[in-house]
């Protein structure tokens, strides 16, 4: 069985005869079985194609920019790049690797309202244009060392400020005032940026956003500026119902405020969107406790025989790892036990899921139904985009796969090995 390898090619498994990635997941545990047991991830490769497909059919009309902090993995940024979709770079280092495969600087835009000096000369070296601002002082900054920037004012949204009292962007009023500073710096400003977040749950909420950004256009018009980008942002979860509930509360808007005659690009970032679906990632239960109830509902060590358990697991992954997003509220969690663990008629019980360290912090799902599991089961997650993977060092091992049918399909749309993925290499995995 091949693995993953970042340099200098990233081996592919091509899944034969029936193959699926719940065979390779199988196969991945009987070896880890003989082995340390570690945690590892499974990457369908032919789910990241369909999302892009998914999101062409759905939103033609607005053209994907993927933010590299979701998934910095190298597979990943090539096949992104492949099929055309501009990038959304953080720092130098994704920069770097972005151009790294031959992006054209265009189609990079440098995000964060508070950027290191040296990552916008990094990027005015490398003729990455687009920056994102939204304070005075950034703006400044962005002025005397990025003089031939093009500017996206963020701009503040009311989803963002329902959830924290530190909301990311300028309001109106604060787009004016940058608007005429930019002027006197000589700075050009080409549109807006917005992000409403995925745990808004209001698809309206990117009406009142699109509101706002027509405004922010209409003053950096009436102040000389030609306005021509619209980003709106991410909060695009993967699900194909969230992903037409927006679209269909943005597409009127669009068409009213920002219709083709208007000459304005319109961008997102489905970061989630993209990577979430793609990932599999299995993971050891390396400890356990069971505890009981008292009437308050709190916790207690000493179990009766008329109690019963609630049982806390502890996985070799956890919340400073594969499932960083948790300590930023990420969504709610649902493992499934792999069918070699357990027998379908066990009984469930509510239960824990915590990682390694024994921090408070570190607990991955607070609440849910498993069955007894004992040390050295697995858990299996899907839909986990690996954010947290940024150290390729301290991540799981992983393991990429795509179908023979989705192979021929990415080679109907004009990707090879030859010629698009030179990084790639392909090894047979039969059923």
């Amino acid at each position: 069985m091949k693995g993953f390898s970042d340099e200098p090619t990233c081996v592919v498994e091509l899944l034969e005869g029936g193959a699926t990635v719940e065979d390779v997941i199988d196969n991945h545990i009987y070896e880890q079985a003989l082995a340390e047991k570690s945690a590892f991830a499974v990457a369908d490769l032919g789910a990241l194609m369909r999302q892009h497909v998914l999101w062409q059919s759905t939103a033609p009309q607005v053209r994907p920019f993927y933010p590299v902090k979701f998934n910095s993995s190298p597979v990943v940024i090539e096949l992104l790049a492949a099929l055309g979709v501009g990038f959304v770079c953080a720092n130098k280092a994704e920069l770097g690797l972005v151009l790294s495969y031959d992006v054209a600087p265009e189609n990079i835009i440098l995000s964060g309202g508070c950027k290191q000096l040296s990552h916008i000369k990094y990027a005015a070296k490398n003729a990455i244009d687009y920056l994102v601002c939204d304070n005075e002082v950034e703006l400044c900054k962005i002025a005397r060392a990025h003089p031939k920037a093009k500017l996206l004012l963020q701009v503040s949204t009311e989803a963002r400020a329902e959830e924290t009292n530190m909301v990311p962007g300028c309001s109106l009023k604060s787009c004016r005032h940058l608007l005429e500073t930019a002027g006197e710096l000589g700075v050009q400003v080409v549109g807006a940026t917005f992000q409403v977040p995925s745990s808004c749950k209001d698809p309206q909420a990117y009406s009142h956003a699109l509101a706002d950004a027509r405004c922010v256009f209409d003053m950096g018009e009436e102040l000389g500026f030609n306005m021509n980008i619209l980003d709106i942002g991410g909060g695009f979860s993967g699900s194909v119902f969230q992903l037409d509930q927006i679209h269909a509360a943005i597409r009127p808007r669009l068409d009213a405020y920002f219709p083709p005659t208007s000459g304005v690009h319109v961008i997102a970032e489905p970061g989630a969107f993209y990577v979430s679906p793609t990932f599999t990632l299995a993971v050891s239960i390396i400890g356990k406790k069971a505890v009981a109830r008292d009437r308050r509902g709190q916790p207690q060590d000493l179990l009766t025989p008329n109690d019963e358990p609630e049982f806390l697991y502890y996985m070799n992954d956890g919340a400073y790892g594969s499932f960083v997003d948790q300590l930023l509220g990420g969504t709610v969690l649902a493992p499934s036990v792999h069918k070699a663990s357990v027998s379908a008629e066990e009984s469930v019980f509510s239960s824990s899921l915590w990682g390694p360290t024994g921090d408070v912090l570190d607990q991955v799902v607070e609440h849910c139904l498993l069955p007894e599991l004992d040390v050295g089961d697995w858990l299996v997650f899907r839909n986990v985009g690996l954010s947290g993977q940024k150290d390729p060092a301290g991540r799981p091992p992983v393991y990429y796969t795509i179908s023979t049918g989705d192979w021929y399909d990415m080679q109907e749309a004009g990707i090879s090995l030859d010629s698009t993925l030179k990084k790639f290499s392909l090894v047979q995995h039969g059923a």
